[in-house]
């Protein structure tokens, strides 16, 4: 029997309106239109600037054909195009997939490809690369020149470039909310544990819940400062583009992280918050003293993820100014969804031992729903003992839609109710997570992923190598590199200079091997490659 609170109480225009982060910039321009919303060297937009941009942007690609449905992808470093894109590609009811400028020409062909992108927006900087991908595919990409005064200059690919671009569109161009908020707004390609990389979908619901997540874990305030160390191109940004909407806050671009450019921001523009893997920490830590500069007293914030930071690196930074707050989480699950939140009373604490604590990822994003270290098989959690090892479970809304175009991928994912992470750790007492390992073997470099299968792929292609394995190296400034194990074949010869050298003409340069061990390999009975036997081997190089 239906309830009174159900009868005749439906959702209607008035009172249900589906999510999405796009409200936030419209808010911002009606509330604090003359707020400061973008700085880029001496380029300044206030958020109403900002909102007339995006939606010239939205126009001008509704004119060129872009409707529902369609990708439109973006290759750019952190400056205002790779904001405006977070806004105008979406309120044409497009996705927006954002590309990662690091990799290879074969990678960047295939994500557009396998994404269908119909129009690329790409900076000259990485004209070699684009020109090159685009020559693999099978079909023709209209492209955007991003023209950047401040960038190295490139070739151009285009007869258009950004700003003209812009000016094809309408400032005062109507755009409409998406009619559901599981509609796509984000593609981003994460590389997995195999060769080709998965393309992850975002919805608006999970983008709009995220971006508020990141103000509640962070005690963001309003109209904060944010310096762009983090790449926009990551998780959206880890959804901060859209956070910083909502609190009508400044988004202080950089083109590159620089342990100078990165002071003089901070200082000049009075910066409050960043983000940034442990490698941006160890850049500002190992600065020259020419290169520092005083912040008048001012603690800056700054939230870091990938590997754990080693404790000696968050005392450092603790004394240099910053106030380091650690999170977990993976391009699932649109970037941070775990946050190893902070107690007063661990202040009081010696300063290794806080910095032990706050090492640890921690627990669970207000708006993730569930997340849990349990046995694989039985999903049955594990003894919040500190010591007994399981996977890491999430649920929620801001769990992806799935990943484009691989039905298969995305189920072994969902299994059982619970978005498997495939990273291994335990749980403490206090209810606290700390990863202990990465059952897919991936390894974190300066923030990126980096398929061993990949790696290993690779390596088997060279004519002397017989077998090969690639495991994580500890590494002091980048986390962890590929350390790649490998026995040749029977007659030949190979140098470690040789094998690193055919890497670097088959893939990016960020997972390149910095170490190559040759002799045969570690294996069990049956004939399987014993890689914590490797592990160990490369912590003790």
């Amino acid at each position: 029997m239906a309830s009174a609170y159900d009868t005749d109480l439906d959702k209607n225009p008035a009172n249900h309106v589906p999510l999405s982060p796009l409200g936030f910039l419209e808010r911002a321009a009606a509330v604090y239109p003359d707020r400061l919303s973008v700085v880029h060297g001496k380029t300044r937009f206030t958020w109403s600037q900002t909102y007339a941009r995006c939606r010239r942007l939205a126009s001008a690609l509704k004119r060129r054909g872009i409707a529902k449905g369609d990708t439109v992808a973006i290759m750019a470093p952190n400056v205002p195009a790779m904001v405006e894109a977070h806004f105008g590609i979406p309120m044409t009811g497009a996705v927006m997939n954002a590309l990662n400028y690091r990799l290879d020409a074969q990678t960047i062909a295939f994500i557009l490809e396998h994404g269908e992108a119909k129009l690329l927006i790409a900076d000259t900087e990485y004209s070699p690369v684009v020109k090159e991908a685009l020559a693999l595919l099978k079909r023709k990409i209209p492209v955007v020149d991003i023209v950047d005064a401040i960038g190295p200059g490139g070739e151009r690919l285009s007869e258009i470039d950004y700003e003209a671009f812009l000016g094809e569109g309408d400032p005062d161009a109507a755009w409409e909310h998406p009619a559901d908020e599981w509609q796509a707004i984000a593609l981003n390609y994460t590389s997995g544990t195999t060769g080709n990389p998965k393309g992850v979908v975002y919805h608006h619901r999970g983008a709009y819940l995220n971006a508020l997540g990141n103000i509640l874990v962070w005690s963001l305030p309003s109209k904060p400062t944010y310096l762009w160390t983090l790449p926009l191109f990551h998780c959206n940004g880890w959804c901060f583009p859209w956070t910083l909407a909502a609190l009508a806050g400044t988004n202080v671009c950089l083109r590159r992280v620089e342990a100078k450019a990165v002071f003089d921001a901070i200082a000049d523009e009075g910066v409050t918050h960043l983000c940034g893997a442990p490698i941006v920490m160890g850049l500002l830590l190992n600065a020259r003293p020419d290169q520092k500069r005083d912040f008048g007293g001012r603690r800056i914030k700054m939230m870091t993820a990938a590997s754990a930071p080693p404790a000696a690196v968050i005392e450092g930074m603790e004394r240099l100014g910053f106030d380091i707050t650690h999170v977990y989480g993976l391009t699932e699950v649109y970037g941070p969804a775990v946050v190893c939140a902070w107690h007063e009373e661990w202040n009081a604490l010696p300063p290794e031992e806080r910095a032990r604590i706050k090492a640890r990822q921690g627990v669970r994003y207000p708006v993730l729903e569930g997340l849990m270290v349990a046995d694989a098989a039985t999903l049955k959690p594990v003894p919040a003992d500190g010591k007994t090892i399981g996977e890491v479970f999430m649920r929620g809304n801001i769990v992806m839609k799935g990943y484009l175009k691989n039905r298969q991928a995305t189920d072994e994912a969902f299994a059982g109710g619970w978005f498997r992470t495939g990273d291994l750790g335990v749980c403490h007492e206090d209810g606290y997570i700390e990863l202990k390992d990465r059952s897919k073997d991936i390894i974190i470099s300066g923030g990126e992923n980096v398929s061993t299968i990949e790696i290993e792929g690779i390596l088997y292609r060279h004519p002397a190598v017989l077998e090969a394995a690639v495991v994580a190296r500890p590494d002091g400034k980048w986390g962890e590199t590929p350390c790649a194990f490998v026995t040749l074949k029977e007659g030949t010869a190979a140098t470690a200079e040789e094998i690193i050298a055919f890497c670097r003409e088959n893939m990016a340069g960020f997972k390149v091997p910095r170490t190559v061990v040759f002799g045969p390999l570690a294996k069990t009975s049956t004939g399987k490659i014993r890689k914590y036997v490797l592990r160990e081997k490369a912590r003790a190089l």
